[in-house]
Protein backbone atom coordinates (compact mmCIF):
# COMPACT_ATOMS: atom_id res chain seq x y z
CA UNK A 1 0.00 0.00 0.00
CA UNK A 2 2.38 2.79 0.76
CA UNK A 3 4.17 2.23 -3.10
CA UNK A 4 1.07 2.34 -4.16
CA UNK A 5 -0.05 5.60 -2.48
CA UNK A 6 4.01 6.79 -3.63
CA UNK A 7 2.91 6.40 -7.06
CA UNK A 8 -0.11 7.89 -7.01
CA UNK A 9 1.52 10.75 -5.53
CA UNK A 10 4.10 10.82 -8.36
CA UNK A 11 1.49 10.75 -10.83
CA UNK A 12 -0.15 13.16 -8.97
CA UNK A 13 2.76 15.56 -9.29
CA UNK A 14 4.38 14.96 -12.20
CA UNK A 15 0.65 15.18 -14.56
CA UNK A 16 0.02 18.71 -13.98
CA UNK A 17 3.78 19.84 -14.83
CA UNK A 18 3.27 17.87 -17.91
CA UNK A 19 -0.19 18.94 -19.05
CA UNK A 20 1.52 22.81 -18.12
CA UNK A 21 4.63 22.12 -20.37
CA UNK A 22 2.64 20.74 -23.32
CA UNK A 23 -0.13 23.58 -23.41
CA UNK A 24 2.77 26.11 -22.62
CA UNK A 25 3.84 25.29 -26.17
CA UNK A 26 3.59 28.14 -28.61
CA UNK A 27 3.56 27.97 -32.68
CA UNK A 28 6.84 27.89 -34.01
CA UNK A 29 7.32 30.24 -37.24
CA UNK A 30 10.24 30.57 -39.69
CA UNK A 31 11.81 34.34 -40.49
CA UNK A 32 9.06 34.54 -42.94
CA UNK A 33 6.01 33.95 -40.72
CA UNK A 34 5.40 30.92 -41.73
CA UNK A 35 4.11 28.04 -39.92
CA UNK A 36 7.18 25.50 -39.11
CA UNK A 37 5.52 23.51 -35.93
CA UNK A 38 1.96 23.50 -35.04
CA UNK A 39 1.22 23.77 -31.32
CA UNK A 40 -1.36 21.62 -28.93
CA UNK A 41 -4.02 23.79 -28.13
CA UNK A 42 -7.33 23.16 -25.64
CA UNK A 43 -10.52 24.10 -28.10
CA UNK A 44 -11.95 25.30 -24.91
CA UNK A 45 -9.03 27.55 -24.46
CA UNK A 46 -10.18 31.45 -24.14
CA UNK A 47 -8.78 34.13 -25.91
CA UNK A 48 -6.61 36.53 -23.94
CA UNK A 49 -6.40 39.54 -26.16
CA UNK A 50 -9.64 41.13 -27.33
CA UNK A 51 -10.60 41.48 -31.19
CA UNK A 52 -9.96 45.43 -30.98
CA UNK A 53 -6.31 44.91 -29.45
CA UNK A 54 -5.31 41.80 -31.79
CA UNK A 55 -6.42 44.67 -34.86
CA UNK A 56 -4.20 46.64 -33.44
CA UNK A 57 -1.51 45.59 -33.22
CA UNK A 58 -1.62 43.96 -36.61
CA UNK A 59 -1.84 47.25 -38.12
CA UNK A 60 0.80 48.84 -36.46
CA UNK A 61 3.20 46.12 -37.83
CA UNK A 62 5.75 48.18 -39.81
CA UNK A 63 4.81 46.52 -42.83
CA UNK A 64 1.43 46.12 -42.88
CA UNK A 65 0.89 49.92 -41.57
CA UNK A 66 3.72 50.93 -44.67
CA UNK A 67 1.58 49.57 -46.95
CA UNK A 68 -1.55 50.92 -46.10
CA UNK A 69 -0.34 54.26 -45.95
CA UNK A 70 -0.97 53.79 -49.62
CA UNK A 71 -4.54 54.32 -48.90
CA UNK A 72 -7.38 56.49 -47.29
CA UNK A 73 -8.07 55.08 -43.90
CA UNK A 74 -11.96 56.38 -44.49
CA UNK A 75 -13.00 53.34 -46.72
CA UNK A 76 -10.86 50.61 -44.63
CA UNK A 77 -12.36 47.71 -43.22
CA UNK A 78 -10.99 44.98 -40.83
CA UNK A 79 -12.21 41.58 -40.04
CA UNK A 80 -10.77 39.89 -37.18
CA UNK A 81 -11.30 36.46 -35.99
CA UNK A 82 -9.86 34.28 -33.28
CA UNK A 83 -8.74 30.74 -34.35
CA UNK A 84 -9.19 28.50 -31.18
CA UNK A 85 -7.42 25.65 -32.96
CA UNK A 86 -3.98 27.83 -33.74
CA UNK A 87 -4.71 30.19 -30.54
CA UNK A 88 -4.33 32.86 -32.55
CA UNK A 89 -6.16 35.78 -34.38
CA UNK A 90 -6.74 36.25 -38.24
CA UNK A 91 -6.76 39.75 -39.27
CA UNK A 92 -7.88 40.53 -42.76
CA UNK A 93 -7.86 44.53 -44.15
CA UNK A 94 -10.20 45.47 -47.31
CA UNK A 95 -10.82 48.98 -49.05
CA UNK A 96 -12.80 50.09 -51.97
CA UNK A 97 -12.21 48.72 -55.22
CA UNK A 98 -8.94 47.26 -54.47
CA UNK A 99 -10.45 44.65 -52.46
CA UNK A 100 -8.39 42.68 -49.70
CA UNK A 101 -4.93 44.04 -49.05
CA UNK A 102 -3.84 42.67 -46.00
CA UNK A 103 -4.16 39.94 -43.66
CA UNK A 104 -2.00 38.13 -41.35
CA UNK A 105 -2.04 36.41 -37.75
CA UNK A 106 -1.48 37.70 -34.30
CA UNK A 107 -0.15 35.08 -31.76
CA UNK A 108 -2.88 35.44 -29.10
CA UNK A 109 -0.27 34.90 -26.42
CA UNK A 110 2.42 37.12 -27.07
CA UNK A 111 0.93 39.88 -29.34
CA UNK A 112 3.12 39.40 -31.83
CA UNK A 113 2.41 39.54 -35.38
CA UNK A 114 3.15 36.08 -36.32
CA UNK A 115 2.03 36.41 -40.13
CA UNK A 116 1.88 40.05 -42.81
CA UNK A 117 0.70 39.45 -46.02
CA UNK A 118 0.33 42.52 -48.02
CA UNK A 119 -0.27 43.37 -51.48
CA UNK A 120 0.02 40.78 -54.14
CA UNK A 121 1.15 38.87 -51.35
CA UNK A 122 -2.34 38.33 -50.01
CA UNK A 123 -3.75 36.42 -53.03
CA UNK A 124 -0.58 35.11 -54.66
CA UNK A 125 0.97 32.66 -51.79
CA UNK A 126 3.87 32.76 -55.09
CA UNK A 127 4.58 36.46 -54.37
CA UNK A 128 5.55 35.64 -50.38
CA UNK A 129 9.10 34.60 -50.91
CA UNK A 130 10.36 31.83 -50.80
CA UNK A 131 13.95 30.35 -52.37
CA UNK A 132 12.40 26.97 -52.83
CA UNK A 133 9.32 27.31 -53.98
CA UNK A 134 10.21 27.04 -57.58
CA UNK A 135 12.61 24.52 -58.14
CA UNK A 136 13.51 23.23 -54.73
CA UNK A 137 16.16 24.26 -52.59
CA UNK A 138 19.32 23.02 -54.62
CA UNK A 139 18.76 25.23 -57.71
CA UNK A 140 17.96 28.46 -55.71
CA UNK A 141 20.99 27.84 -53.46
CA UNK A 142 23.53 30.85 -54.12
CA UNK A 143 26.47 28.04 -54.39
CA UNK A 144 24.85 26.09 -57.29
CA UNK A 145 23.13 29.00 -59.17
CA UNK A 146 26.68 31.18 -59.22
CA UNK A 147 28.64 28.44 -59.98
CA UNK A 148 26.67 28.05 -62.81
CA UNK A 149 26.33 31.55 -63.95
CA UNK A 150 29.95 31.38 -63.94
CA UNK A 151 30.66 28.31 -66.15
CA UNK A 152 28.37 30.00 -68.51
CA UNK A 153 30.37 33.00 -69.02
CA UNK A 154 33.61 31.29 -68.96
CA UNK A 155 32.71 28.57 -71.10
CA UNK A 156 31.04 30.99 -73.93
CA UNK A 157 32.56 34.42 -73.60
CA UNK A 158 35.13 35.99 -75.37
CA UNK A 159 37.86 36.42 -72.56
CA UNK A 160 40.18 37.69 -74.87
CA UNK A 161 37.90 41.02 -75.60
CA UNK A 162 36.23 41.52 -72.11
CA UNK A 163 34.37 44.33 -73.56
CA UNK A 164 33.32 42.70 -76.53
CA UNK A 165 29.38 42.28 -77.28
CA UNK A 166 29.34 38.78 -77.17
CA UNK A 167 30.21 39.04 -73.40
CA UNK A 168 27.52 41.89 -72.96
CA UNK A 169 24.76 39.20 -74.21
CA UNK A 170 25.76 36.81 -72.12
CA UNK A 171 26.29 38.72 -68.75
CA UNK A 172 22.25 40.03 -69.68
CA UNK A 173 21.05 37.07 -70.42
CA UNK A 174 22.11 35.67 -66.62
CA UNK A 175 21.13 39.46 -65.26
CA UNK A 176 17.36 38.07 -64.74
CA UNK A 177 19.05 36.37 -61.27
CA UNK A 178 19.04 39.59 -60.34
CA UNK A 179 15.76 40.09 -60.52
CA UNK A 180 15.01 36.53 -58.98
CA UNK A 181 17.16 37.43 -56.14
CA UNK A 182 14.45 40.17 -55.09
CA UNK A 183 11.25 37.85 -56.31
CA UNK A 184 12.49 34.64 -53.90
CA UNK A 185 12.57 37.32 -50.81
CA UNK A 186 9.21 38.40 -51.54
CA UNK A 187 9.49 41.57 -52.99
CA UNK A 188 7.35 41.53 -56.56
CA UNK A 189 7.40 45.47 -56.65
CA UNK A 190 11.41 45.24 -57.38
CA UNK A 191 11.56 42.24 -58.95
CA UNK A 192 9.01 42.53 -62.03
CA UNK A 193 10.90 45.84 -62.88
CA UNK A 194 14.22 44.74 -63.33
CA UNK A 195 12.81 41.65 -65.60
CA UNK A 196 12.04 44.75 -68.39
CA UNK A 197 15.71 45.72 -69.01
CA UNK A 198 17.46 42.46 -70.10
CA UNK A 199 13.77 41.64 -72.07
CA UNK A 200 14.42 45.30 -73.92
CA UNK A 201 17.69 44.67 -74.63
CA UNK A 202 17.65 41.03 -76.11
CA UNK A 203 14.77 42.24 -78.06
CA UNK A 204 16.73 45.46 -79.51
CA UNK A 205 20.10 42.98 -79.98
CA UNK A 206 17.82 40.50 -81.69
CA UNK A 207 16.36 43.01 -84.20
CA UNK A 208 19.47 44.71 -84.74
CA UNK A 209 21.24 41.31 -85.73
CA UNK A 210 18.23 40.31 -87.74
CA UNK A 211 18.68 43.84 -89.72
CA UNK A 212 22.53 44.10 -89.68
CA UNK A 213 23.67 40.60 -89.23
CA UNK A 214 25.25 38.68 -87.09
CA UNK A 215 28.18 38.64 -84.92
CA UNK A 216 32.00 38.53 -85.99
CA UNK A 217 33.45 34.59 -85.76
CA UNK A 218 35.09 34.33 -82.18
CA UNK A 219 36.64 31.10 -80.97
CA UNK A 220 35.73 29.48 -77.60
CA UNK A 221 38.81 30.07 -74.87
CA UNK A 222 38.42 26.52 -74.19
CA UNK A 223 39.48 23.65 -76.15
CA UNK A 224 36.23 22.28 -78.00
CA UNK A 225 36.74 18.63 -75.53
CA UNK A 226 37.06 20.61 -72.42
CA UNK A 227 33.60 22.25 -73.39
CA UNK A 228 32.88 18.44 -74.26
CA UNK A 229 33.44 17.34 -71.00
CA UNK A 230 32.38 19.90 -68.92
CA UNK A 231 28.77 18.94 -70.80
CA UNK A 232 28.22 15.70 -70.32
CA UNK A 233 29.01 16.31 -66.48
CA UNK A 234 26.04 18.95 -66.47
CA UNK A 235 23.79 16.95 -68.17
CA UNK A 236 24.41 13.64 -65.33
CA UNK A 237 24.55 17.04 -62.60
CA UNK A 238 20.92 18.28 -63.90
CA UNK A 239 19.71 14.65 -64.24
CA UNK A 240 20.27 13.91 -60.79
CA UNK A 241 19.55 17.29 -59.56
CA UNK A 242 16.43 17.01 -60.68
CA UNK A 243 15.65 13.40 -59.02
CA UNK A 244 17.08 14.17 -56.00
CA UNK A 245 16.46 17.76 -55.28
CA UNK A 246 13.66 19.78 -57.04
CA UNK A 247 10.07 19.89 -56.86
CA UNK A 248 6.99 19.61 -59.28
CA UNK A 249 4.74 22.69 -59.22
CA UNK A 250 1.37 22.94 -60.26
CA UNK A 251 2.48 23.35 -64.06
CA UNK A 252 4.24 19.67 -64.00
CA UNK A 253 0.70 18.49 -62.00
CA UNK A 254 -1.00 19.83 -64.29
CA UNK A 255 0.39 18.11 -67.02
CA UNK A 256 0.12 14.39 -65.25
CA UNK A 257 -3.46 15.11 -65.14
CA UNK A 258 -4.13 15.73 -68.34
CA UNK A 259 -2.43 12.49 -69.26
CA UNK A 260 -4.39 10.69 -67.27
CA UNK A 261 -7.41 12.12 -68.65
CA UNK A 262 -6.56 11.15 -72.24
CA UNK A 263 -5.18 8.15 -71.12
CA UNK A 264 -8.76 7.29 -70.11
CA UNK A 265 -10.58 8.38 -72.61
CA UNK A 266 -11.19 11.63 -71.65
CA UNK A 267 -10.27 15.22 -72.73
CA UNK A 268 -8.05 16.95 -69.91
CA UNK A 269 -10.58 20.56 -70.55
CA UNK A 270 -13.23 20.64 -67.90
CA UNK A 271 -12.28 17.28 -66.29
CA UNK A 272 -9.32 18.48 -63.92
CA UNK A 273 -9.92 17.44 -60.39
CA UNK A 274 -11.51 20.04 -58.29
CA UNK A 275 -12.74 20.61 -54.50
CA UNK A 276 -16.67 22.42 -55.00
CA UNK A 277 -18.25 20.65 -52.40
CA UNK A 278 -17.36 17.43 -53.08
CA UNK A 279 -16.75 14.75 -50.55
CA UNK A 280 -13.04 14.90 -48.99
CA UNK A 281 -10.75 11.95 -48.43
CA UNK A 282 -7.88 13.92 -47.58
CA UNK A 283 -6.38 16.17 -44.57
CA UNK A 284 -6.82 20.12 -43.73
CA UNK A 285 -4.21 22.07 -44.18
CA UNK A 286 -3.23 24.89 -42.10
CA UNK A 287 -5.15 26.89 -44.00
CA UNK A 288 -8.48 24.87 -43.28
CA UNK A 289 -8.69 23.63 -46.96
CA UNK A 290 -9.04 20.52 -47.57
CA UNK A 291 -7.39 19.38 -51.07
CA UNK A 292 -8.43 15.42 -51.42
CA UNK A 293 -11.67 14.89 -52.56
CA UNK A 294 -13.92 11.85 -54.60
CA UNK A 295 -14.09 13.53 -57.98
CA UNK A 296 -16.71 12.33 -60.27
CA UNK A 297 -15.14 8.86 -61.72
CA UNK A 298 -15.17 8.00 -57.81
CA UNK A 299 -11.46 7.84 -56.98
CA UNK A 300 -9.48 10.66 -54.68
CA UNK A 301 -7.52 13.23 -56.06
CA UNK A 302 -6.04 16.30 -54.98
CA UNK A 303 -7.64 19.23 -56.86
CA UNK A 304 -6.14 21.24 -59.38
CA UNK A 305 -9.00 23.41 -61.12
CA UNK A 306 -7.29 25.72 -63.55
CA UNK A 307 -4.76 22.69 -64.77
CA UNK A 308 -6.75 23.06 -67.96
CA UNK A 309 -5.56 26.33 -69.36
CA UNK A 310 -2.33 24.82 -71.78
CA UNK A 311 -2.55 23.32 -75.15
CA UNK A 312 -2.68 19.93 -75.73
CA UNK A 313 0.55 18.81 -76.69
CA UNK A 314 1.20 19.58 -73.17
CA UNK A 315 -0.64 17.36 -72.22
CA UNK A 316 0.26 14.80 -74.70
CA UNK A 317 3.42 15.05 -73.90
CA UNK A 318 3.66 13.71 -70.16
CA UNK A 319 1.76 10.43 -72.22
CA UNK A 320 4.63 8.30 -72.58
CA UNK A 321 5.62 9.22 -68.55
CA UNK A 322 2.48 7.92 -67.46
CA UNK A 323 2.13 5.48 -68.98
CA UNK A 324 5.45 4.29 -67.71
CA UNK A 325 5.15 5.33 -64.46
CA UNK A 326 1.38 6.06 -63.42
CA UNK A 327 -0.27 8.26 -61.06
CA UNK A 328 -1.46 8.14 -57.93
CA UNK A 329 -3.94 10.56 -57.86
CA UNK A 330 -2.24 12.89 -55.53
CA UNK A 331 0.23 15.78 -55.62
CA UNK A 332 3.28 13.55 -54.67
CA UNK A 333 6.71 12.78 -56.00
CA UNK A 334 5.27 12.79 -59.80
CA UNK A 335 7.70 10.47 -61.17
CA UNK A 336 5.93 10.81 -64.92
CA UNK A 337 6.53 14.70 -64.23
CA UNK A 338 10.29 14.27 -63.68
CA UNK A 339 10.34 11.52 -66.47
CA UNK A 340 9.06 14.73 -68.75
CA UNK A 341 11.03 17.38 -67.32
CA UNK A 342 14.29 15.04 -67.73
CA UNK A 343 13.28 13.74 -71.65
CA UNK A 344 12.53 17.64 -72.99
CA UNK A 345 15.56 19.08 -71.26
CA UNK A 346 17.42 16.21 -72.95
CA UNK A 347 15.79 16.52 -76.07
CA UNK A 348 16.56 20.23 -76.04
CA UNK A 349 20.33 19.61 -76.31
CA UNK A 350 20.44 17.53 -78.96
CA UNK A 351 18.52 20.10 -80.64
CA UNK A 352 21.09 22.29 -79.60
CA UNK A 353 23.82 20.06 -80.96
CA UNK A 354 22.41 19.56 -84.38
CA UNK A 355 21.57 22.78 -84.89
CA UNK A 356 25.48 23.77 -84.12
CA UNK A 357 26.17 21.09 -86.37
CA UNK A 358 24.64 22.00 -89.26
CA UNK A 359 24.93 25.60 -89.21
CA UNK A 360 28.39 26.01 -87.46
CA UNK A 361 30.13 22.65 -87.72
CA UNK A 362 31.80 21.07 -84.80
CA UNK A 363 32.61 24.23 -82.49
CA UNK A 364 28.89 25.36 -82.63
CA UNK A 365 27.71 21.86 -82.23
CA UNK A 366 29.17 21.60 -78.84
CA UNK A 367 29.55 25.68 -77.60
CA UNK A 368 25.06 25.67 -77.89
CA UNK A 369 24.23 22.10 -75.96
CA UNK A 370 26.49 23.71 -73.35
CA UNK A 371 25.31 27.21 -72.99
CA UNK A 372 21.43 25.37 -73.07
CA UNK A 373 23.55 22.89 -69.66
CA UNK A 374 24.95 25.84 -68.26
CA UNK A 375 22.33 28.05 -68.16
CA UNK A 376 20.90 28.09 -64.91
CA UNK A 377 17.39 29.58 -65.98
CA UNK A 378 17.14 26.05 -68.13
CA UNK A 379 17.81 24.06 -65.11
CA UNK A 380 15.32 26.21 -63.17
CA UNK A 381 12.59 24.66 -65.47
CA UNK A 382 13.91 20.95 -64.94
CA UNK A 383 14.25 21.53 -61.49
CA UNK A 384 10.35 23.12 -61.43
CA UNK A 385 9.13 19.97 -63.71
CA UNK A 386 7.12 21.97 -65.76
CA UNK A 387 6.08 21.87 -69.41
CA UNK A 388 8.40 25.36 -70.42
CA UNK A 389 10.95 22.72 -71.92
CA UNK A 390 8.45 21.21 -74.39
CA UNK A 391 7.63 24.24 -76.42
CA UNK A 392 11.28 25.47 -76.78
CA UNK A 393 12.34 21.90 -77.90
CA UNK A 394 10.28 21.80 -80.69
CA UNK A 395 11.39 25.28 -82.09
CA UNK A 396 14.91 23.46 -82.08
CA UNK A 397 14.05 20.98 -84.14
CA UNK A 398 11.52 23.35 -86.42
CA UNK A 399 14.64 25.45 -86.91
CA UNK A 400 17.08 22.33 -87.51
CA UNK A 401 14.65 21.19 -90.37
CA UNK A 402 13.88 24.91 -91.71
CA UNK A 403 14.50 24.19 -95.48
CA UNK A 404 11.77 21.37 -95.17
CA UNK A 405 8.64 23.23 -95.07
CA UNK A 406 6.12 20.69 -94.35
CA UNK A 407 8.86 20.13 -90.99
CA UNK A 408 9.11 23.67 -90.27
CA UNK A 409 5.33 24.27 -90.30
CA UNK A 410 4.37 20.75 -88.36
CA UNK A 411 6.86 21.56 -85.32
CA UNK A 412 5.70 24.93 -85.09
CA UNK A 413 2.37 23.68 -84.75
CA UNK A 414 3.67 21.48 -82.02
CA UNK A 415 5.22 24.62 -80.26
CA UNK A 416 1.95 26.32 -81.14
CA UNK A 417 -0.63 23.96 -79.31
CA UNK A 418 2.02 23.49 -76.21
CA UNK A 419 2.86 27.20 -75.44
CA UNK A 420 0.13 29.64 -77.78
CA UNK A 421 2.88 32.19 -77.80
CA UNK A 422 4.13 30.29 -80.37
CA UNK A 423 1.84 31.10 -82.68
CA UNK A 424 2.82 34.85 -83.20
CA UNK A 425 5.51 32.77 -85.39
CA UNK A 426 3.52 31.59 -87.92
CA UNK A 427 3.89 34.88 -90.52
CA UNK A 428 7.49 34.55 -89.56
CA UNK A 429 8.18 30.80 -90.29
CA UNK A 430 5.04 30.49 -93.22
CA UNK A 431 7.60 33.51 -94.53
CA UNK A 432 10.98 32.22 -95.16
CA UNK A 433 12.30 31.39 -98.35
CA UNK A 434 10.66 28.50 -99.91
CA UNK A 435 7.27 28.99 -98.68
CA UNK A 436 6.93 32.26 -100.26
CA UNK A 437 6.34 29.71 -103.26
CA UNK A 438 3.35 28.24 -104.27
CA UNK A 439 4.46 24.44 -103.24
CA UNK A 440 6.77 25.99 -99.91
CA UNK A 441 3.11 27.19 -98.71
CA UNK A 442 1.06 24.54 -99.27
CA UNK A 443 3.80 22.00 -97.49
CA UNK A 444 3.78 24.84 -95.02
CA UNK A 445 0.37 24.59 -94.67
CA UNK A 446 0.00 20.91 -94.57
CA UNK A 447 2.84 20.29 -92.23
CA UNK A 448 0.76 23.10 -89.44
CA UNK A 449 -3.01 21.33 -90.18
CA UNK A 450 -1.64 17.95 -90.19
CA UNK A 451 0.28 18.25 -86.60
CA UNK A 452 -3.17 20.45 -85.58
CA UNK A 453 -5.19 18.19 -86.25
CA UNK A 454 -3.18 15.45 -84.54
CA UNK A 455 -3.12 17.52 -81.56
CA UNK A 456 -6.50 18.40 -81.36
CA UNK A 457 -7.81 14.71 -81.83
CA UNK A 458 -8.28 14.74 -78.11
CA UNK A 459 -11.68 16.35 -78.31
CA UNK A 460 -12.63 13.67 -79.91
CA UNK A 461 -12.51 11.23 -77.21
CA UNK A 462 -16.22 13.55 -75.96
CA UNK A 463 -18.91 12.67 -77.08
CA UNK A 464 -19.73 15.98 -78.34
CA UNK A 465 -16.45 17.23 -80.01
CA UNK A 466 -18.01 20.57 -81.17
CA UNK A 467 -19.23 21.22 -76.94
CA UNK A 468 -15.58 20.25 -76.52
CA UNK A 469 -13.94 22.83 -78.67
CA UNK A 470 -15.78 25.38 -76.68
CA UNK A 471 -14.96 24.38 -73.45
CA UNK A 472 -11.15 24.13 -74.88
CA UNK A 473 -11.73 28.07 -75.61
CA UNK A 474 -13.06 29.33 -72.60
CA UNK A 475 -10.53 27.05 -70.38
CA UNK A 476 -7.74 27.93 -72.21
CA UNK A 477 -7.73 31.40 -74.43
CA UNK A 478 -10.98 32.77 -72.28
CA UNK A 479 -9.88 32.48 -69.03
CA UNK A 480 -5.80 33.46 -70.04
CA UNK A 481 -7.45 36.63 -71.67
CA UNK A 482 -8.76 38.87 -68.83
CA UNK A 483 -6.20 36.88 -65.87
CA UNK A 484 -4.91 39.41 -63.62
CA UNK A 485 -1.42 38.80 -62.08
CA UNK A 486 1.31 41.33 -60.13
CA UNK A 487 3.93 39.76 -61.99
CA UNK A 488 3.90 42.36 -64.95
CA UNK A 489 4.14 46.07 -64.34
CA UNK A 490 0.68 45.48 -66.51
CA UNK A 491 -1.33 44.65 -63.74
CA UNK A 492 -0.62 46.82 -60.90
CA UNK A 493 -3.69 48.89 -61.41
CA UNK A 494 -5.75 46.37 -59.71
CA UNK A 495 -4.29 47.56 -56.39
CA UNK A 496 -4.68 51.24 -56.65
CA UNK A 497 -2.04 52.00 -54.43
CA UNK A 498 -0.58 55.40 -53.82
CA UNK A 499 3.20 54.85 -55.43
CA UNK A 500 2.73 51.73 -57.56
CA UNK A 501 1.95 52.54 -61.40
CA UNK A 502 -1.06 51.90 -63.38
CA UNK A 503 0.40 50.85 -67.01
CA UNK A 504 -2.71 48.69 -68.09
CA UNK A 505 -3.62 51.63 -70.34
CA UNK A 506 -0.23 51.35 -72.02
CA UNK A 507 -0.92 47.10 -72.85
CA UNK A 508 -2.91 47.35 -75.60
CA UNK A 509 -0.56 49.48 -77.26
CA UNK A 510 2.05 47.07 -76.69
CA UNK A 511 -0.04 44.21 -77.61
CA UNK A 512 -0.96 45.75 -81.53
CA UNK A 513 2.59 46.58 -82.19
CA UNK A 514 4.04 43.40 -81.02
CA UNK A 515 0.89 41.58 -83.62
CA UNK A 516 1.57 44.16 -86.88
CA UNK A 517 5.30 43.44 -85.94
CA UNK A 518 4.35 39.57 -86.21
CA UNK A 519 2.57 40.06 -89.51
CA UNK A 520 5.27 42.36 -90.98
CA UNK A 521 7.67 39.51 -90.13
CA UNK A 522 6.52 37.35 -93.55
CA UNK A 523 7.04 40.02 -95.83
CA UNK A 524 10.35 41.54 -94.06
CA UNK A 525 13.11 40.73 -94.91
CA UNK A 526 12.08 39.00 -98.01
CA UNK A 527 14.96 36.84 -98.07
CA UNK A 528 15.63 35.55 -94.44
CA UNK A 529 18.72 33.71 -93.72
CA UNK A 530 18.72 31.37 -90.88
CA UNK A 531 20.47 33.26 -88.37
CA UNK A 532 17.95 36.60 -89.39
CA UNK A 533 14.77 34.11 -88.85
CA UNK A 534 16.78 32.79 -85.16
CA UNK A 535 16.53 36.43 -84.50
CA UNK A 536 13.43 37.71 -85.23
CA UNK A 537 11.84 34.48 -83.87
CA UNK A 538 13.88 35.76 -80.56
CA UNK A 539 12.72 38.85 -80.46
CA UNK A 540 8.88 37.88 -81.09
CA UNK A 541 9.13 35.74 -78.45
CA UNK A 542 10.48 38.16 -76.32
CA UNK A 543 8.06 40.81 -77.32
CA UNK A 544 5.47 38.74 -76.36
CA UNK A 545 6.83 38.07 -73.07
CA UNK A 546 6.84 41.73 -72.52
CA UNK A 547 3.45 42.20 -73.18
CA UNK A 548 1.92 39.41 -71.52
CA UNK A 549 -0.05 39.50 -68.22
CA UNK A 550 1.30 37.32 -66.25
CA UNK A 551 5.22 36.15 -67.10
CA UNK A 552 7.15 34.33 -64.94
CA UNK A 553 11.27 33.41 -65.03
CA UNK A 554 10.20 30.01 -66.74
CA UNK A 555 9.58 31.97 -69.40
CA UNK A 556 12.93 32.79 -70.53
CA UNK A 557 13.90 29.11 -71.98
CA UNK A 558 11.39 30.31 -74.66
CA UNK A 559 13.23 32.59 -76.82
CA UNK A 560 17.10 31.48 -75.10
CA UNK A 561 17.39 28.43 -77.21
CA UNK A 562 17.37 31.05 -80.45
CA UNK A 563 19.03 33.86 -78.75
CA UNK A 564 21.78 31.90 -77.77
CA UNK A 565 22.28 30.57 -81.13
CA UNK A 566 22.62 34.24 -82.82
CA UNK A 567 24.64 35.67 -80.19
CA UNK A 568 27.05 32.32 -80.66
CA UNK A 569 26.65 31.80 -84.52
CA UNK A 570 29.49 32.97 -86.52
CA UNK A 571 29.37 36.02 -89.21
CA UNK A 572 29.05 33.98 -92.43
CA UNK A 573 31.66 35.30 -95.46
CA UNK A 574 30.02 37.77 -98.26
CA UNK A 575 29.50 35.79 -100.92
CA UNK A 576 31.11 36.38 -104.41
CA UNK A 577 27.90 35.80 -106.42
CA UNK A 578 24.75 37.09 -104.61
CA UNK A 579 22.35 35.69 -107.00
CA UNK A 580 22.26 32.23 -106.37
CA UNK A 581 19.54 29.60 -105.83
CA UNK A 582 16.95 30.29 -102.61
CA UNK A 583 18.16 26.74 -101.31
CA UNK A 584 22.23 27.13 -101.19
CA UNK A 585 21.58 30.81 -99.91
CA UNK A 586 19.44 29.23 -96.86
CA UNK A 587 22.82 27.78 -95.45
CA UNK A 588 24.07 31.56 -94.94
CA UNK A 589 23.88 32.68 -91.79
CA UNK A 590 23.85 36.45 -92.41
CA UNK A 591 22.91 37.75 -95.98
CA UNK A 592 24.80 38.11 -98.89
CA UNK A 593 24.99 41.96 -99.28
Amino acid sequence: MRRVAVVLLAVAVLAPAAGAATTATRPVYDARGRLVQTPFASVAARAHLSKERATAIFLRDDKVADWLDRYPSRDRVTDTTFDRERQDWKVAVWWASAGEIAVGRVDDGTGAVTEAWTGPQVAWKMARGSSGAFGGKQINSPVIWLALCLIFLLGLGNLRRPLSMRNLDLLVLLSFSVSLWFFNRGDVFTSVPLAYPPLVYLLGRMAWVAWRGGPNEARPVWPLWLLAAVTVFLVGFRVGLNVRGSNVIDVGYSGVIGADRIAHGRSPYGHMPIEDRLKACGPTSADGEIRERIQTNGRCESADERGDTYGPVAYEAYLPGFLALGWTGYWDKLPAAHATAIAFDLLAMLGMFLIGRRFGGARLAVMLPFGWAAYPFTQYVSSSNTNDAIMPAFLIFGFWLLTSSFARGAFLALAGWTKFAALLLVPLWAGYPEARRLPGKVAFTGGFLVATLTAFSILLLEANPAHAARVFWDRTFGWQVGRDSPFSIWGWGQYHAAGIPDLGWLQPVAIWMLVLGAVACYFLPRRKTPLQLAALTAALLIGFELTVTHWFYLYIPWFFPLAVFVVLAPRARRRAQPDLESDRQDLELVPAG
